[in-house]
Order: structure tokens, then C-alpha cells, then sequence
């Protein structure tokens, strides 16, 4: 299951980066296994990264590219 997840992230919100082609290990290593601040509210998910950070902007484009499409979609 968590190869499929991945497999979607890598379909689905890395298209456009370099890293739309990396393989899994890859991108839990560069891109999951980051260090950040989560804070939730009613309304919005807030993230915030370290200034020290290199791969911000990386993450603002795989988040964009994932608003792009649907939560779900049924088959057919």
C-alpha cells in the first residue's frame, strides 16, 4: 500500500520536478523525511519549514501540483 501511495505522490504531485522519475527510496529520503512545523486549524493546514531548508520550493510545487486533482475520483 505504501508503494502505491508513493507511486501516486510520484505520478501525481512530482510531474514537472526532478524528481518525477526518482525512485522510492529517493523520495522518502528527500522529500518525506523532512523536518517542519504542522499546524492545523478548522479552515487551513499551515507548514512551515526552516529557512535552511533546500528543498522548499520543491515541496510548494509537489503541493500545487496535487491541488490539481481530485481527492477521489470513482471508477468509471
Amino acid at each position: 500500500f505504501a508503494y502505491v501511495l508513493l507511486h501516486g505522490l510520484r505520478r501525481l504531485g512530482l510531474t514537472g520536478t526532478a524528481f518525477a522519475k526518482a525512485q522510492s527510496t529517493t523520495i522518502r529520503l528527500k522529500r518525506l523525511k523532512i523536518g517542519a512545523r504542522l499546524r492545523l486549524t478548522a479552515r487551513k493546514v499551515w507548514l512551515s519549514f526552516s529557512e535552511a531548508y533546500p528543498y522548499a520550493s520543491d515541496i510548494a510545487q509537489i503541493l500545487v501540483n496535487l491541488k490539481q486533482h481530485p481527492a477521489w475520483l470513482p471508477p468509471g
